[in-house]
């Protein structure tokens, strides 16, 4: 789209390159099945931020809604990294973009459906290969099982619920505009850990990976990377992400974080600018601080009696 004229529709596109951060361990003939559900989810998510930019009260309300119906869904269906994250990242993003700038609503809506669909496809190129077709495919009821909730799961979708209210109160007295990342750092480090000491010890590895991709942004931008280097190096990091993702979360962050806020900044023309680098590291760490601290929400582990 940067040689056809129309950078700012390549970046919206760009964000449909999250359908395939999920699942990532599962064989091909089963993700063919299972991410058109998480392309829908992305498309909806985008949607609905569409619908609601411009009303900081309504875009609050829809961050905490798309915070907590994604945590339900996947912690309901065990749908593992990254969890919720994403979709209320593009929640909040398209409601951003589509304030911010000149961009249609509709347009965008079908920019990045176009962006999940071409993911979607790329995913789907190793079965072209006869060992990746003659995998069995598993029921989509034991790659995706639920809907059921473990106690567990419920102290997760609880903590995604506080962090997200809190997050967007917060984000009221701080920027009505960037509630939606304050959220989204917070439900990045309350992840999938549902035990209070490894909710707590895995949330401070996302605090950390969270706070260090906002810094590795704020060097990045200092760059002004455009046109065709920006591709190559939203790129580079999708890629990056790809590796770690699924063995490693909070090091992903530290690549998740610079590459949706260069998709931020891209699509909004606020590349580059340190006073945005500053601002998004602020919430980075009110929000990460915020998950960190819900995982006081797990109840402590019972001693075994002796």
């Amino acid at each position: 789209m940067t040689l056809a004229g129309e950078p700012a529709l390549g970046y919206i596109a760009a964000s449909g390159a999250f359908t395939v951060l999920f699942l990532g361990s599962a064989a091909v003939v089963d993700r063919a099945r299972a991410l058109p559900l998480i392309a829908a989810g992305l498309v909806v998510s985008a949607a609905l931020g569409v619908l609601v930019a411009g009303n900081a009260v309504l875009v609050g309300i829809g961050v905490v809604l798309v915070a907590v119906a994604s945590a339900a869904i996947a912690f309901g269906f065990r749908l593992g990294p990254p969890g919720p994250l994403f979709f209320v990242l593009v929640f909040g993003l398209s409601a951003h973009v589509v304030d911010s700038s000149a961009i249609a609503p509709l347009t965008y809506v079908a920019a990045l459906a176009a962006g999940c669909v071409f993911s979607y496809l790329l995913a789907l190129t190793p079965l072209l290969l006869p060992r990746s077709r003659a995998v069995t495919p598993r029921p989509l009821r034991d790659l995706l099982p639920g809907p059921a909730l473990s106690p567990g799961s419920r102290v997760l979708v609880l903590r995604v619920a506080v962090v997200a209210v809190l997050g967007v109160l917060l984000g009221l007295v701080i920027d009505p505009t960037r509630t939606y990342w304050i959220v989204g750092s917070a439900v990045a480090v309350v992840g999938v850990a549902a035990a209070r000491r490894a909710a707590f010890e895995r949330g401070l590895h996302r605090m950390l990976g969270t706070v260090l991709g906002a810094g590795l942004y704020a060097l990045l931008a200092l760059l002004h990377p455009a046109g065709l280097w920006l591709a190559l190096l939203l790129g580079a990091l999708q890629f990056t992400i790809e590796l770690v993702v699924v063995r490693h979360y909070a090091l992903a962050l530290v690549f998740i974080t610079p590459l949706v806020l260069l998709l931020t900044g891209a699509a909004t023309g606020d590349i580059g600018s340190m006073d945005v680098a500053g601002e998004r590291i602020v919430d980075t760490l009110v929000g990460a601080a915020l998950g960190a601290a819900s995982g006081l929400l797990h109840p402590r582990a019972v001693a075994p009696s002796t």
